[in-house]
C-alpha cells in the first residue's frame, strides 16, 4: 500500500537555522533513554475567531478520546500493562529516589511515548531495567492488582519481540505482536480472506481498513469492525460525541459535510461513508481549521491493510502557505519535467492542494512522535479523480529547529566549516522545501499501469513509495525552477539539502539502530536505499574520507549527485508503475537493510559523546474554555505548562474508556 502520511524526519539533531525567534518559549521538557520530549508553540491561535477556537477545542477533544485505541492496536496486552504501571506509579508506598523506582519511571515514560511496549520506530520490544521480582513485590506492597499474563509479555525477550515484523520467510501475521489479527490467525488465512472479499469496482471500498480479523468458535475467519457498538465502541462513541459538538462551529457547509460523513463512518463502520468523507475532505479548501481523525495509515499492520488510529487538529498558516501553493500551482510542470519515462507520468495532475499548517493538537499515532508532513487520502482512485491535500507542519519543524541549536552535531559530523556554513544558512530552508516537494508533488506524481494494484509491492511498498517521493523532492531541490519561483535565493542553496540527505542516509541515521541490527523501519530503509544506491553508482561525485580515525562524507560534484537522484527516480517510478515486486525486493534487500557494522560502531561512539537523543516527541498544549457569569464561552486559552508525566497521567484518567481486553 502507498503510505502518504510520511514521517519525514530530518537528520538526527541537526535541524537549525530557523528564522523565527521565540526566546522566552521553553521547548525542552524531558529526556530519557534515546528520547527527548519537546513542546510546540501554537502561533497565531489568537488570530482565530471565537468560532474557530471553539472548533479547535471540540476537534481536540475528539482527537484525545482515541488514545486507548492505538495502545490496543499496538498490542493486546498494552492497556493492561499501562494501567498496572500507572497504578503502581501513583500508589507506590515507599521513597521514590531509589535506583529501581527510577528505572521503573523511565520504563513507564517509554511505554507512554511508544503507545505500548515496543519501540515506536524500530518496533523492537524494550525490556524493563527493573526485575520481575521487584515489580511483583512492589505491586503487592502498593495494593495494585494486575493480570499475571502481562509478566512474560513485559519481561521475557522471546515473547512478542517485534510489533510489526518485516522479515522475509516468516509468517508476518503470526510473528507480529500488533493486535490487528486475533490469536491463531495466520498470514495465509488473512490473505485468503482479503482476496475473497476484494473489492474490484472502479471506486472500491478499502476492505479491512477499520476491522480486526479473528477466528470464531468454528475456527473460521470473521471480521470485527471498529465502530460504535462494535470493536472500540466506547472510545468511538466519545469521538462521535465531540464531532457532533464540532458541527455547530463548522466554518462552512463543506466542512460540516466532512464531519457528518466521519460521524457516519464511526457510527456504522460503513466503508462507503469513509470514501465519502475522504472526497468531501479533499474538496474542502476554504476552511482555515482542518483535521485528520480516524483509521488512516497502515504501517503497523504487517499486511498493510488495517489503519491505525491517529488525529491531528490544525489551522492554516496563511503566510507560509503561499510557498506550498506556489509548488502546487506548478505541479504539472514538475510532473512533465521529471526523469521518469513518459508512459509513467500523469497526463493531467489533478487537485494537488498544498498548505502550511500550525498543529494545534496531536493524538493517536501522531503523538508523542509525529510527522512533519502529510499527504492524504491514501486511496489511489480518490487521488486520481479528486486530488489530495498536502501539508507541511511549520510549528513542529520550528520546535525541532529551536531545540537543536548549538548541540554540536554539525561540528562532529559535517566535514568542514564551508559545508557547516552552507547548512547554517540554508539547511532549514532546504528541509522545509524538500518536505513540501515530497508531499505536494512527490507522492502525487506518476501513475500505475493498467492492472497494477496498490498492494503489488507487498511488504516493500512503503519503502519504495517513500523513496519515490523523497527522490522527486531531491531531484527538484537543485532545479533552477525553484530559484525562478523565488523558493530558493540562489543556485548554491540546494547543496545544504543534498549534503544533509546523503550524510544522513549513509551515516548519521545509524544512531537510531542498535548494534548488530538491520534496518527495518520503512523511512530509514528509504533514506539508506537512496544514499547507498547513489554512493555505489557514483564515479567521483562523492566519497567517504577518513580523518583522525573518523569518517566524513565529501561531495565533489553536486550536479553529479543530482543526476544520480534522477536515474534512481526513474527506476523507482518504473518499479512502482509496473508493480515489479521482484525488482523492489532486490532494491530494498541490496541497499536498504544491511548496516556497515564498523562504521555503525564509530558513529554510535561519536554520537554518544554529544549526549543527544536521536528521537523527539511532544507534549500537547492544554486548551481551556473561558466563560462569563452566564456560562457562555467568551474565549479559548492555551496553557503550555503541563509536563510529560502530568499529561500522560491526566490523559489516562480523563480519556480512557476502553476495557483492558477488547
Amino acid at each position: 500500500m502507498r503510505k502518504q502520511f510520511a514521517i519525514i524526519l530530518a537528520a538526527v539533531g541537526i535541524l537549525c537555522g530557523c528564522q523565527k525567534k521565540e526566546t522566552s518559549f521553553q521547548y525542552n521538557v524531558d529526556k530519557f533513554y534515546d528520547l527527548e520530549i519537546l513542546r510546540y508553540n501554537v502561533p497565531e491561535f489568537e488570530s482565530l475567531t471565537l468560532q474557530q477556537k471553539q472548533l479547535v477545542y471540540c476537534l481536540s477533544e475528539a482527537a484525545l478520546w482515541g488514545r486507548d485505541i492505538l495502545f490496543d492496536q499496538n498490542g493486546r496486552y498494552n492497556l493492561r500493562i499501562r494501567r498496572a504501571l500507572e497504578a503502581l506509579y501513583l500508589n507506590y508506598p515507599y521513597e521514590k529516589d531509589t535506583e529501581e523506582f527510577a528505572a521503573f519511571e523511565r520504563y513507564l515514560k517509554r511505554v507512554w511515548f511508544s503507545n505500548g511496549i515496543h519501540h515506536h520506530y524500530s518496533e523492537d520490544k524494550f525490556l524493563p531495567e527493573f526485575g520481575e521480582e521487584w515489580f511483583v513485590k512492589a505491586c503487592e506492597q502498593a495494593g495494585v492488582e494486575y493480570d499475571a499474563a502481562i509478566l512474560p509479555v513485559m519481561f521475557d525477550p522471546a515473547v512478542m519481540p517485534k510489533r510489526t515484523t518485516a522479515q522475509d520467510g516468516v509468517d508476518l501475521v503470526a510473528c507480529s505482536a500488533g493486535n490487528y489479527y486475533g490469536e491463531g490467525v495466520t498470514q495465509a488465512e488473512a490473505e485468503a480472506w482479503y482476496a475473497a472479499h476484494k473489492d474490484n469496482r472502479p471506486e472500491p471500498l478499502w476492505i479491512g481498513l477499520n476491522s480486526q480479523l479473528v477466528k470464531n468458535e468454528k475456527g473460521e475467519i470473521e471480521e470485527r469492525v471498529y465502530k460504535v457498538g462494535g470493536l472500540y465502541g466506547p472510545a468511538l462513541e466519545k469521538v462521535v460525541g465531540w464531532l457532533n459538538e464540532a458541527l455547530q462551529y463548522a466554518e462552512n457547509d463543506e466542512q460540516r459535510t466532512v464531519i457528518k460523513y466521519l460521524i457516519e463512518f464511526n457510527e456504522t463502520g460503513n466503508l462507503q461513508a469513509f470514501n465519502d468523507y475522504c472526497i468531501a475532505w479533499v474538496k474542502d479548501l476554504e476552511s482555515r481549521v482542518d483535521f485528520v481523525n480516524g483509521f488512516t495509515e497502515t504501517y503497523s499492520d504487517p499486511l498493510g491493510i488495517t489503519g491505525t488510529w491517529e488525529s491531528m487538529v490544525n489551522f492554516k498558516d496563511m503566510a507560509a502557505t503561499k510557498r506550498t501553493q506556489l509548488i502546487s500551482d506548478n505541479a504539472q510542470w514538475f510532473e512533465d519535467h521529471s526523469t521518469t519515462d513518459p508512459k509513467y507520468k500523469k497526463e493531467e495532475v489533478k487537485g494537488v492542494t498544498a498548505k502550511v499548517i500550525t498543529a494545534a493538537i496531536l493524538a493517536g499515532d501522531c503523538y508523542p512522535a509525529t510527522p512533519i508532513g502529510i499527504n492524504l487520502p491514501n486511496a489511489n482512485w480518490i487521488r486520481k479523480e479528486y486530488g489530495s491535500k498536502s501539508v507541511t507542519i511549520d510549528n513542529l519543524m520550528h520546535a525541532y529547529n529551536e531545540a537543536a541549536k548549538g548541540n554540536g552535531f554539525n561540528e562532529e559530523f559535517m566535514i568542514d566549516d564551508e559545508i557547516r556554513a552552507i547548512y547554517e544558512q540554508y539547511g532549514a530552508m532546504c528541509g522545509d522545501l524538500h518536505t513540501d516537494l515530497h508531499e505536494c508533488v512527490g507522492h502525487g506524481s506518476g501513475k500505475l499501469m493498467p492492472g497494477v494494484t496498490k498492494d503489488a509491492l507487498k511488504e516493500h511498498a512503503s519503502t519504495i513509495e517513500e523513496a519515490r517521493a523523497d527522490l522527486f523532492g531531491l531531484y527538484y531541490l537543485a532545479d533552477d525552477k525553484l530559484v525562478e519561483l523565488g523558493l530558493l535565493p540562489n543556485k548554491e542553496a540546494y547543496k545544504a539539502g543534498y549534503y544533509q540527505q546523503m550524510m544522513n542516509g549513509l551515516m548519521t541515521q545509524l544512531v537510531r539502530i542498535e548494534p548488530g541490527k538491520d534496518i527495518e523501519e520503512a523511512h530509514m530503509r528509504n533514506r539508506q536505499l537512496i544514499a547507498n544506491w547513489c554512493y555505489e553508482h557514483a564515479n567521483g561525485e562523492m566519497e567517504i574520507i577518513e580523518r583522525d580515525c573518523k569518517h566524513y562524507l565529501q561531495i565533489n560534484d553536486y550536479e553529479g549527485v543530482r543526476r544520480l537522484y534522477g536515474e534512481l527516480l526513474a527506476e523507482i517510478q518504473r518499479i512502482t508503475s509496473e508493480g515489479d515486486y521482484a525488482a523492489a525486493k532486490e532494491m530494498v534487500e541490496t541497499y536498504a537493510v544491511k548496516v556497515n557494522q564498523d562504521l555503525h560502531k564509530e558513529i554510535l561512539e561519536r554520537y554518544r559523546k554529544l549526549n543527544l537523543a536521536p528521537y523527539k516527541g511532544f507534549v500537547n498544549p492544554v486548551y481551556n474554555l473561558v466563560r462569563n457569569k452566564n456560562g457562555e464561552v467568551t474565549d479559548v486559552t492555551i496553557d503550555f505548562t503541563e509536563g510529560y508525566i502530568e499529561q500522560h497521567l491526566r490523559y489516562s484518567k480523563e480519556y480512557s474508556p476502553l476495557p483492558d481486553v477488547n
